[in-house]
């Protein structure tokens, strides 16, 4: 079974188009068959094509390698009136 992506799962994504390594980062946003990075951790021969990107990518969920799951957030459960 495929790992569940989340918001703030720290990740690592496969080089595409202009980057010519892979890249490491934060899950901002998640979409159906994607997500969106916030680049951390590059290749400095990377830096001008991530600065062009504002530090950031769409990656497919397949190409998105979960290095270290963001801490679950318990749900506040509210008592009934």
């Amino acid at each position: 079974m495929a790992v569940e992506l989340k918001v703030g799962d720290y990740v690592q994504g496969k080089k595409f188009a202009s980057l010519e390594h892979d890249f490491k980062g934060e899950i901002e946003k998640v979409y159906e068959n994607s997500v969106l990075i916030l680049i951390k951790e590059f290749t400095k021969s990377d830096k001008p094509v991530v600065d062009e990107y504002n530090h950031r990518a769409v990656v497919r969920k397949g190409d998105a390698k979960l290095i270290k799951a963001a801490p679950k957030v318990a749900e506040k459960v509210e008592p009934e009136a």
